[in-house]
């Protein structure tokens, strides 16, 4: 009796653990994440008792019931219309994976339906997709997908967590627009585009675009989106004087040659007001050969002073537009010089500021030495020379003074003799009289000061020219 009671028992367990159907319910879940198990269930048995368990599914191995809808980290729900009951394990660890058992309770043997469940790192993805862009675009982001999942649900998230993309869903294929995200989904190139709008820096980082699917874990594909900074991809400082003219040259890719050229002006570039248009005093000229065209300012005033920004594109990309800092200038400078103050009873020198055009109001008490030093330098080396000169010339004059009275002196010898010999002396005489006026052009010296002759010098020197 007690043979065939065991017997009847193990029987009962056999049974009890024999699935009503041979499908197997595959599951996969992230680590450290949730996942839901889902069984269905026949028409009839709405108001049966329905559980999770696992292993052989003895007692100790039910995890929970519709009874005790929840149990630690385990939820039960029962949808009675759809006749499904969800399971949700939350928390989960490499130890929850493995096989579980849908169970129906009724009377003789349970309904039971195999789940295998499976667990992955919650992460993605092995490749991922790198978006370089900037401030103020508007970006597509391109999301393939296999041709099998043309008409599921589409979406896209920040972060790189595919356990919580669903949840945290940027825009969906169900909702098209949702402020400055816009999803199309091409079936025919089987992918959907999400276009993003006036991008900031902000918008950096990772994304995560998803299709659903309804068995298995959705499947994902990564995008790493790089927002830079536009305004200081080309920049320039430019200097001009009030009153004169002034050229800005603005340099743009070849293949925007066609494009209309502007230049406006404004701290930022989606303010800033287009000077062509609306200033006379500009003249904008082309020129397609060197790729950059050229705006004229023909009289820059004070106040034309700012930011500009000079383009060829309308869509403000980076690479056709320049960034120009503009400073004016007033045409008058400053210049140091030394003046000297009159104060009754002292005299102060010190460095004094003038400014070009502008009167002095003290004009009565100062007085203003500009020597610059390279004149005063000339007019020391001109002194020097002058006195060389004048020192030199000193010095010939005596030496004149010297030859004269030597002269003098043969002279009065030749006129003594002639007095008693006029006949008998008179070529020693002409000898003489002739190398006396010699002297004076052999010398090779300047010619000498007439002053410097006596009369009977000029009168011999006469008479023997005359004789000849």
């Amino acid at each position: 009796m007690w043979s065939f009671q065991n017997l009847l028992f193990t029987i009962y367990i056999a049974l009890r653990c024999v699935t009503s159907a041979g499908e197997v319910i595959h599951v996969t879940g992230y680590m450290g994440s949730i996942v839901q198990v889902s069984c269905s269930y026949d028409e009839g048995y709405e108001s049966y008792e329905k559980y999770l368990c696992k292993n052989d599914c003895g007692d100790s191995d039910v995890l929970i019931t519709t009874s005790e809808s929840w149990k630690r980290k385990y939820r039960i729900n029962d949808d009675k219309t759809a006749r499904i009951f969800t399971t949700t394990i939350s928390d989960l660890h490499s130890t929850d994976a493995g096989k579980y058992w849908c169970g129906v309770t009724r009377n003789g043997k349970d309904i039971y339906t195999e789940v295998e469940l499976k667990l992955v790192p919650d992460r993605c993805c092995d490749t991922v997709t790198i978006v370089h862009s900037y401030e103020g675009y508007s970006e597509s982001i391109s999301c393939p997908y296999d041709s099998q999942y043309q008409n599921n649900f589409k979406y896209i998230c920040r972060g790189n967590r595919p356990s919580t993309c669903l949840q945290q869903a940027l825009i969906t294929s169900n909702k098209r627009e949702n402020g400055r995200f816009r999803l199309d989904d091409e079936k025919m190139l089987r992918k959907f585009t999400v276009a993003i709008s006036n991008l900031t820096q902000n918008d950096s980082g990772s994304y995560l675009c998803g299709v659903q699917r309804n068995s298995d874990l959705d499947v994902f594909s990564a995008i790493e989106l790089k927002v830079k900074e536009w305004c200081c991809i080309k920049s320039t400082k430019v200097t001009g004087t009030a009153g004169h003219p002034l050229t800005l040259q603005c340099p743009y890719p070849s293949q925007n040659h066609n494009n209309r050229k502007f230049l406006c002006k404004g701290d930022h570039r989606h303010s800033c007001r287009d000077m062509a248009m609306s200033e006379s005093r500009l003249a904008l000229r082309d020129d397609i050969y060197s790729s950059s065209f050229s705006v004229t300012f023909t009289k820059i005033q004070v106040d034309d002073a700012g930011t500009y920004w000079c383009g060829s594109d309308s869509q403000w990309r980076v690479g056709n537009h320049v960034k120009i800092q503009l400073s004016v200038v007033s045409p008058q400078h400053t210049s140091t010089v030394p003046s000297t103050m009159e104060i009754p009873g002292k005299t102060t020198t010190h460095n004094k500021t003038t400014t070009q055009n502008r009167p002095n109001k003290d004009a009565g008490q100062y007085v203003v030495y500009a020597v610059p030093a390279v004149l005063l330098l000339l007019i020391c080396a001109l002194v020097v020379t002058v006195y060389q000169c004048k020192h030199q010339k000193v010095k010939d004059g005596k030496a004149v003074m010297n030859r004269n009275a030597e002269n003098e002196e043969g002279l009065e010898e030749v006129t003594t003799g002639a007095e008693n010999n006029i006949y008998g002396n008179e070529e020693v005489v002409r000898y003489k009289q002739q190398s006396a006026c010699n002297n004076y052009d052999d010398a090779g010296e300047d010619e000498p000061d007439y002053e410097n002759f006596t009369t009977s010098e000029e009168v011999y020197c006469n008479e023997n020219f005359h004789r000849r």
